[in-house]
């Protein structure tokens, strides 16, 4: 059964500048379980944006299978969507994105979706730098199926049914720094104040953009024995910094400590504000990304917050010199220039 969201709205609700209230960038009302991270998430989307003045039809979301690949349904639900095959949302996002590079493409997946049977069309995204955001919400566990561990589950953690995982856990981040990825975040689905931001920025930045959201679930995996419950996270996160997104048409202002804080130009001209907490993390060195990383997992702490980013990345689009104008826009005399066009080319290879 699918619900709707109430038609009306308070007519004195906050517009951006396109003149759309947050209600103009939700969906449908969430039929999953109260409580569950994955609705956070789908809010701090909707706020970004909105906040961003994002027009919703230049933006395309798409997902697999999964509790987390239902939640398009519950966000910009004037925007294009394709729910996919388990695992193979990455793919479909390629071809899109290659037919039709105006758009802003959102994937939405979870950890069984993207560490299990997806790893193989996750990691060919990651290295080929498609230009897209992708969003892991991740509960450690199959919600949709009765709450068996998935890959990301940590060694030792167990959920609701009490037996401990044995296997060791994919770290997407991790994975995704060893694969080339020019964006790296992990947040938490109850930190909004740190997520929103962090999705502004993956939306600005040019290249593959990885968001590993922590998200609760709230049915099989929220006991206290479980790594992935809300007051595990909330214990053990470890934020690198804080973190600021100035849109390029607003005026720019700091009042952070000097020598505290880096100031990011994005392709779009907006501004990243990082307050840095972290010494040791240098969020534009790979490998200190990597250590940095690595050292607080073998802690047993789980590190947010921007990890690396790539400040002169250069995405699929770039690495293969596409034509500037989406394919789907281009006619036919531009697909098919003519017998004297054709002729000057096999000529030239004599």
């Amino acid at each position: 059964m699918s619900y709707q969201s109430p038609t009306f709205r308070h007519p004195g609700l906050p517009v951006n500048d396109l003149g759309y209230t947050k209600a103009d960038y939700e969906g449908a009302i969430s039929t999953l379980c109260a409580g569950c991270g994955h609705d956070s998430i789908s809010g701090a989307i909707v706020r970004a944006c909105h906040e961003l003045s994002l027009e919703p039809h230049r933006i395309a979301k798409l997902s697999g299978i999964g509790c987390s690949s239902k939640t398009p349904t519950y966000f910009l639900g004037k925007s294009h969507g394709f729910n996919s095959v388990h695992g193979r949302m990455p793919s479909v996002v390629t071809g899109a994105a290659m037919a039709n590079r105006d758009l802003l493409y959102l994937g939405v997946s979870g950890d069984g979706d993207t560490a299990s049977i997806g790893m193989g069309q996750f990691a060919h995204a990651v290295r080929r730098n498609l230009n897209m955001v992708y969003i892991v919400m991740n509960n450690g566990c199959y919600g949709l199926t009765k709450g068996q561990d998935s890959a990301t589950a940590d060694e030792g953690s167990a959920s609701k049914k009490g037996d401990p995982n044995p296997f060791s856990a994919i770290d997407l981040p991790g994975l995704a720094l060893q694969l080339g990825a020019t964006f790296v975040a992990r947040s938490f689905s109850g930190d909004k104040g740190q997520l929103v931001p962090l999705i502004k920025a993956a939306i600005s930045h040019r290249g593959f953009a990885l968001i590993d959201v922590v998200s609760p679930c709230v049915t099989f995996n929220n006991n206290t024995e479980s790594t992935k419950s809300y007051d595990f996270v909330r214990d053990h996160a470890q934020a690198t910094g804080t973190v600021d997104f100035v849109p390029m048409r607003e005026e720019i202002t700091t009042h952070y400590v000097a020598g505290k804080t880096h100031e990011v130009t994005m392709h779009d001209g907006s501004v990243l504000h990082l307050e840095k907490v972290s010494e040791n993390l240098d969020p534009f060195d790979r490998l200190s990304a990597m250590v940095t990383l690595e050292q607080h997992r073998a802690k047993g702490h789980i590190l947010t917050g921007l990890i690396y980013m790539d400040k002169d990345s250069r995405d699929l689009h770039d690495v293969l010199e596409t034509s500037r104008r989406p394919l789907n826009a281009l006619q036919e005399p531009d697909l098919c220039p003519g017998n004297k066009v054709l002729a000057n080319i096999n000529a030239s290879l004599r």
